[in-house]
Protein backbone atom coordinates (compact mmCIF):
# COMPACT_ATOMS: atom_id res chain seq x y z
CA UNK A 1 0.00 0.00 0.00
CA UNK A 2 0.98 3.34 -0.61
CA UNK A 3 0.30 6.45 1.40
CA UNK A 4 0.13 10.05 0.02
CA UNK A 5 -0.61 13.23 1.51
CA UNK A 6 -2.22 16.71 0.33
CA UNK A 7 -1.41 19.38 2.61
CA UNK A 8 -4.39 21.82 1.92
CA UNK A 9 -5.74 22.56 5.07
CA UNK A 10 -7.38 25.70 4.93
CA UNK A 11 -8.41 28.07 7.20
CA UNK A 12 -11.01 30.93 8.22
CA UNK A 13 -12.44 32.76 10.99
CA UNK A 14 -13.19 31.26 14.22
CA UNK A 15 -17.17 30.06 15.02
CA UNK A 16 -17.52 32.32 17.97
CA UNK A 17 -20.69 31.02 19.06
CA UNK A 18 -19.88 27.36 18.88
CA UNK A 19 -16.43 27.98 20.64
CA UNK A 20 -18.34 29.97 23.11
CA UNK A 21 -20.67 27.52 23.87
CA UNK A 22 -18.10 24.86 24.54
CA UNK A 23 -16.05 26.92 26.57
CA UNK A 24 -18.47 27.69 29.27
CA UNK A 25 -19.02 23.97 29.58
CA UNK A 26 -15.26 23.83 30.35
CA UNK A 27 -14.79 25.34 33.91
CA UNK A 28 -15.55 28.15 35.77
CA UNK A 29 -12.27 30.31 35.47
CA UNK A 30 -12.41 29.74 31.18
CA UNK A 31 -16.41 30.44 32.16
CA UNK A 32 -15.57 33.45 34.17
CA UNK A 33 -12.94 35.16 31.41
CA UNK A 34 -15.34 34.15 28.65
CA UNK A 35 -18.10 35.65 30.31
CA UNK A 36 -16.19 38.54 30.99
CA UNK A 37 -15.44 39.09 27.27
CA UNK A 38 -18.88 38.46 25.93
CA UNK A 39 -20.40 41.22 28.17
CA UNK A 40 -17.58 43.54 26.78
CA UNK A 41 -18.26 42.03 23.28
CA UNK A 42 -22.21 42.93 23.99
CA UNK A 43 -21.38 46.72 25.28
CA UNK A 44 -19.13 47.28 21.77
CA UNK A 45 -21.87 45.67 19.49
CA UNK A 46 -24.63 47.72 21.54
CA UNK A 47 -22.38 51.19 20.85
CA UNK A 48 -21.98 50.12 17.06
CA UNK A 49 -18.54 48.80 16.98
CA UNK A 50 -19.37 45.56 15.52
CA UNK A 51 -15.50 45.03 14.72
CA UNK A 52 -14.54 45.82 18.01
CA UNK A 53 -17.30 43.17 19.81
CA UNK A 54 -15.85 40.14 16.72
CA UNK A 55 -12.24 40.81 17.88
CA UNK A 56 -13.13 40.66 21.78
CA UNK A 57 -14.63 37.77 21.22
CA UNK A 58 -12.10 36.10 18.86
CA UNK A 59 -9.37 36.70 21.09
CA UNK A 60 -11.27 35.09 24.11
CA UNK A 61 -11.64 31.86 22.13
CA UNK A 62 -8.42 32.38 20.68
CA UNK A 63 -6.76 32.48 24.71
CA UNK A 64 -8.84 29.95 25.64
CA UNK A 65 -8.12 27.11 23.31
CA UNK A 66 -4.49 27.38 24.26
CA UNK A 67 -5.48 25.48 27.32
CA UNK A 68 -7.13 22.64 25.35
CA UNK A 69 -5.70 19.58 25.27
CA UNK A 70 -4.86 18.37 22.02
CA UNK A 71 -7.12 16.00 20.62
CA UNK A 72 -8.89 15.44 17.17
CA UNK A 73 -12.49 16.78 16.95
CA UNK A 74 -13.81 15.08 13.46
CA UNK A 75 -13.07 12.76 11.36
CA UNK A 76 -14.48 11.85 8.05
CA UNK A 77 -14.33 10.28 5.10
CA UNK A 78 -15.49 12.84 1.75
CA UNK A 79 -16.66 12.23 -1.52
CA UNK A 80 -14.36 15.05 -2.92
CA UNK A 81 -11.10 17.25 -1.61
CA UNK A 82 -12.91 19.69 1.16
CA UNK A 83 -13.44 23.37 -0.13
CA UNK A 84 -12.87 24.28 3.14
CA UNK A 85 -13.57 24.32 6.76
CA UNK A 86 -16.64 22.09 8.01
CA UNK A 87 -17.52 22.20 4.10
CA UNK A 88 -16.86 19.29 2.87
CA UNK A 89 -18.88 16.08 1.34
CA UNK A 90 -18.97 13.16 3.72
CA UNK A 91 -18.70 9.45 1.83
CA UNK A 92 -22.40 8.06 2.62
CA UNK A 93 -20.93 4.98 3.70
CA UNK A 94 -16.72 3.94 4.15
CA UNK A 95 -16.97 1.64 1.78
CA UNK A 96 -14.52 1.55 -1.49
CA UNK A 97 -14.15 0.04 -4.62
CA UNK A 98 -11.18 -1.56 -5.70
CA UNK A 99 -8.20 1.24 -6.23
CA UNK A 100 -10.37 4.54 -5.13
CA UNK A 101 -8.39 6.35 -2.68
CA UNK A 102 -9.81 7.24 0.67
CA UNK A 103 -9.65 10.82 1.44
CA UNK A 104 -10.01 11.95 5.13
CA UNK A 105 -11.09 15.36 6.28
CA UNK A 106 -9.48 15.67 9.87
CA UNK A 107 -9.77 18.97 12.29
CA UNK A 108 -7.70 18.79 15.22
CA UNK A 109 -8.26 20.49 18.32
CA UNK A 110 -5.99 22.22 21.31
CA UNK A 111 -3.06 22.94 18.55
CA UNK A 112 0.31 25.03 20.13
CA UNK A 113 1.64 28.36 18.84
CA UNK A 114 4.96 29.71 19.04
CA UNK A 115 6.17 32.85 17.59
CA UNK A 116 6.83 32.81 14.16
CA UNK A 117 9.87 34.28 11.84
CA UNK A 118 7.85 36.90 10.32
CA UNK A 119 7.15 39.79 13.08
CA UNK A 120 4.01 39.91 15.11
CA UNK A 121 2.91 36.28 13.40
CA UNK A 122 2.21 32.81 15.41
CA UNK A 123 2.46 29.57 13.99
CA UNK A 124 1.30 25.96 14.48
CA UNK A 125 3.64 22.67 12.89
CA UNK A 126 1.94 19.70 13.21
CA UNK A 127 2.96 16.32 10.93
CA UNK A 128 0.56 13.08 11.18
CA UNK A 129 2.08 9.56 10.85
CA UNK A 130 -0.85 6.67 9.26
CA UNK A 131 -1.09 3.27 10.07
CA UNK A 132 -3.03 1.18 7.93
CA UNK A 133 -4.49 -2.10 9.99
CA UNK A 134 -6.10 -5.53 9.33
CA UNK A 135 -9.28 -6.63 10.30
CA UNK A 136 -7.39 -8.48 13.53
CA UNK A 137 -5.90 -5.25 14.22
CA UNK A 138 -2.45 -6.40 13.07
CA UNK A 139 -0.26 -3.39 11.46
CA UNK A 140 -0.22 -3.56 7.46
CA UNK A 141 1.78 -0.76 6.53
CA UNK A 142 2.82 2.54 8.29
CA UNK A 143 4.18 5.97 7.30
CA UNK A 144 5.65 8.41 9.04
CA UNK A 145 5.62 12.16 8.75
CA UNK A 146 2.63 10.72 5.87
CA UNK A 147 1.40 14.70 6.01
CA UNK A 148 3.43 17.62 7.23
CA UNK A 149 1.50 21.04 7.96
CA UNK A 150 2.25 24.42 9.07
CA UNK A 151 -0.36 27.13 9.61
CA UNK A 152 0.95 30.96 10.25
CA UNK A 153 -1.40 33.61 11.00
CA UNK A 154 -1.71 36.95 13.22
CA UNK A 155 -3.77 35.12 15.87
CA UNK A 156 -4.10 31.71 17.17
CA UNK A 157 -6.49 30.12 13.77
CA UNK A 158 -8.90 27.56 15.54
CA UNK A 159 -10.77 26.79 11.94
CA UNK A 160 -7.74 24.52 11.06
CA UNK A 161 -7.94 21.44 9.13
CA UNK A 162 -5.71 18.66 6.96
CA UNK A 163 -6.99 16.47 3.89
CA UNK A 164 -4.92 13.79 3.84
CA UNK A 165 -5.20 11.02 0.67
CA UNK A 166 -4.49 7.30 1.28
CA UNK A 167 -4.02 5.51 -1.81
CA UNK A 168 -4.65 1.93 -1.05
CA UNK A 169 -4.33 0.42 -4.45
CA UNK A 170 -3.26 -3.41 -4.68
CA UNK A 171 -5.17 -4.14 -1.11
CA UNK A 172 -7.34 -7.07 -1.21
CA UNK A 173 -11.06 -6.76 -0.22
CA UNK A 174 -11.81 -6.59 3.21
CA UNK A 175 -12.23 -4.70 6.58
CA UNK A 176 -9.44 -2.43 7.46
CA UNK A 177 -8.60 0.33 10.13
CA UNK A 178 -6.81 3.50 9.14
CA UNK A 179 -4.93 5.40 11.92
CA UNK A 180 -3.81 8.67 12.15
CA UNK A 181 -1.71 9.60 14.73
CA UNK A 182 -0.90 13.75 14.92
CA UNK A 183 2.02 15.07 16.10
CA UNK A 184 1.95 18.82 17.56
CA UNK A 185 5.66 19.77 17.08
CA UNK A 186 4.93 23.00 19.34
CA UNK A 187 4.00 20.76 21.94
CA UNK A 188 5.33 17.54 22.01
CA UNK A 189 2.18 15.98 21.96
CA UNK A 190 -0.06 13.41 20.22
CA UNK A 191 -3.53 12.83 19.30
CA UNK A 192 -4.80 9.63 17.04
CA UNK A 193 -8.07 8.40 15.55
CA UNK A 194 -8.99 5.15 13.53
CA UNK A 195 -11.89 5.08 10.95
CA UNK A 196 -13.06 1.85 10.10
CA UNK A 197 -13.17 1.59 6.09
CA UNK A 198 -13.80 -1.35 3.65
CA UNK A 199 -12.66 -2.57 0.40
CA UNK A 200 -15.26 -4.23 -1.92
CA UNK A 201 -14.48 -6.82 -3.96
CA UNK A 202 -13.99 -6.57 -7.79
CA UNK A 203 -17.01 -7.00 -9.78
CA UNK A 204 -17.62 -10.48 -11.19
CA UNK A 205 -16.56 -9.77 -15.15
Amino acid sequence: MRGETMRTGKRKEASIVAGLMLALLAGPTAAGQLADAATKAEALAASGDAVGAHDVMRTAISDFSATLPFSIGKAVFVSTDPAGYANYEPKPAPQFKPGEALISYVEPVGLSWKPASEAGKLQSHFTVDLDILGASGEVLASQKAFGDFTFTGFFRNQEIYATLTTDVSGAAAGDYVLRFRFNDLNSGKTASVDQKFTIAASPTP
